[in-house]
């Protein structure tokens, strides 16, 4: 797959944080963004910390998912006219209490030509972004599966024609 051009990379993280106010309040980061991987920041904030000092498990997991969700903008984005990216589930580990700033490095698990071959032909392709949360150190503290689907819209479901 080629590399994202700094225009789409510059379009995806505008339009994700423009999407996704909920990670503009928690001060997530873009690092990276090409085709099918992410990484992205959750800067260490008190505000955000747990009963031990560290980061609130659910600001952890907003980060591993924002950083899934924003493979799906930057990979399918020329296709969301056509299909609606939902969330289905999520699956989350906590391996070691994390302290400070967060990276979040996101990876699609499927190749795009796959998934959208299933949506091509008229399926609602399903497909895990897997996600690794590690402190600054490279710390492993945190393992994340986010299962997506592509809904195809309305116009293009078969279902409703």
């Amino acid at each position: 797959m080629a590399t994202m051009d700094a225009e789409t990379a510059e379009f995806v993280k505008s339009g994700f944080l423009g999407a996704v106010p909920f990670a503009r309040t928690l001060g997530v980061q873009f690092l990276e963004i090409d085709y099918g991987r992410a990484v992205m920041r959750l800067p260490d904030s008190a505000d955000h910390h747990n009963h031990v000092g560290g980061p609130h498990a659910g600001a952890m997991f907003t980060l591993g998912e924002s950083a899934s969700g924003a493979i799906i903008i930057g990979t399918f984005g020329d296709r969301l006219d056509r299909s609606v990216p939902l969330a289905v589930k999520a699956d989350i580990r906590y391996h070691k209490l994390a302290m400070g700033d967060l990276t979040a490095e996101a990876r699609l698990s499927r190749s795009r030509a796959e998934i959208l071959a299933e949506l091509d032909a008229g399926g609602r392709p399903e497909f895990d972004v897997d996600v690794e949360l590690r402190t600054d150190d490279g710390t492993v503290t945190g393992s994340m599966s986010v299962t997506w689907t592509l809904k195809p819209s309305k116009a293009d479901d078969p279902e409703n024609g």
